[in-house]
């Protein structure tokens, strides 16, 4: 888990650097110049500053539905407690309602055992009265020995009967009124199992929206993770960026006091200058890499700012030192004039502007480079570029 969380988390770095520097690789058709390099850099640090604002409102807008989520999550476990506690109450019910079923069920049978026994009880008295010795009540009464023992005879004989009709009466009612007991109990038992199953699915609803909305908010704490990675990787980017743009500001105005320093410097007169074999060859073909698409003006100029460099005491004095110097003219660096020497690319026109420049001829002045236009950048425009 842990694994795949770093590669996402690299997965989003890289490409929020992809973002911030999408559409930045340049097509380079001319000299890279250190002021080129200081604005593409600035532009460079800028967007990496958009990024990291864009990342931080995101990890903002993440912590904002986390934060909402996490009170969502609050109440839904204070519901599941709710319902678990309900359906905990009803389960007990339902033990209570069960026992009061059982015992009422052992008080049934309790009542329908003492109705039997009184029942016959009652038979054993009546053929005891009346099978006795063939002696029947008509008998009992008349072998009385008076009146007063007449009248016992008779109100024993009527108590009797009325003991036994009351009691077999009292029991009978008492097994009716248990058997509505039980009845009514298993009504309530069964509302209480209905009950009981709708608490439970309540309960497992609740349950999953509980997991559900804690799944959400771990996804979420994942994300802002993972923007705090980019934000700490873009701060790091900045960082490094800050100090090349120091580093080109720095390169920049040297090169500008270097500038100053080779107009005030010594120039040869082009008539001092011997070229050697190939020359004229490299010549045609770096004119054609840097501007090939150019105005015919346009190409003899860039052919005159390499020979000014020639002539200037700042620069070497041969075409190969000044065309190969370290880092002044990018097709050398980017292989664009090797594959054009190798397949002599230049045309027609890049050799005439190429003679032309050593011959002397600049429309140029003293220029001593030249790139596209960019804001701040003052000079003699010729086709697409800036010469100064």
């Amino acid at each position: 888990m842990k694994s795949t969380r770093k590669h996402r988390r690299a997965l989003l770095i890289f490409l929020a650097v992809v973002l911030v520097f999408a559409g930045n690789v340049p097509v380079q058709v001319h000299a890279e110049t250190t002021l080129e390099k200081l604005q593409k850099a600035k532009e460079e640090q800028k967007k990496t500053q958009e990024a990291k604002g864009n990342t931080e409102e995101k990890k903002e807008s993440l912590q904002i539905t986390q934060n909402s989520l996490l009170g969502k999550l609050g109440a839904l476990n204070d519901d599941l407690e709710a319902v678990s506690n309900n359906l905990a109450d009803i389960e007990r019910q339902i033990d209570v309602k069960e026992q009061e079923i059982a015992q009422t069920k052992e008080a049934l049978a309790e009542a329908i055992e003492t109705e039997e026994n009184q029942y016959e009880a009652m038979k054993l008295r009546i053929q005891f009265m009346y099978e006795r010795g063939n002696q029947t009540y008509l008998d009992l009464l008349l072998s009385a020995s008076g009146f007063g023992d007449l009248l016992n005879k008779g109100d024993y004989i009527e108590a009797l009967s009325r003991y036994d009709r009351k009691m077999l009466t009292q029991f009978q009612e008492t097994r009716k009124h248990v058997e509505e007991v039980e009845a009514q109990l298993n009504v309530e038992l069964e509302g209480l199992n209905e009950l009981q199953v709708q608490a439970s699915e309540e309960q497992k609803k609740v349950a999953a929206l509980v997991q559900q909305t804690a799944n959400s908010v771990a996804s979420y704490a994942d994300q802002i993770e993972d923007t705090e990675a980019t934000i700490d990787a873009l701060d790091n980017m900045l960082s490094a960026q800050e100090q090349d743009i120091a580093a080109l500001q720095k390169q920049y105005e040297e090169e500008l006091a270097l500038s100053r320093l080779a107009a005030q410097s010594a120039w040869r007169d082009i008539s001092e200058v011997t070229f050697a074999e190939g020359d004229r060859y490299l010549l045609a073909n770096l004119i054609y890499c840097e501007a090939g698409a150019e105005p015919y003006a346009g190409k003899v100029a860039v052919g005159a700012v390499v020979i000014n460099r020639i002539l200037s005491s700042r620069y070497p004095d041969t075409m190969v030192g000044v065309i190969y110097q370290n880092k002044q003219f990018s097709p050398v660096g980017n292989g664009r004039l090797a594959y054009a020497l190798a397949n002599n690319k230049a045309t027609a026109s890049c050799y005439q502007a190429a003679d032309e420049a050593m011959s002397g001829i600049t429309n140029v002045g003293h220029c001593l480079y030249f790139r596209t236009p960019i804001e701040g950048l003052t000079g003699l425009s010729i086709g697409g570029h800036i010469f100064y």
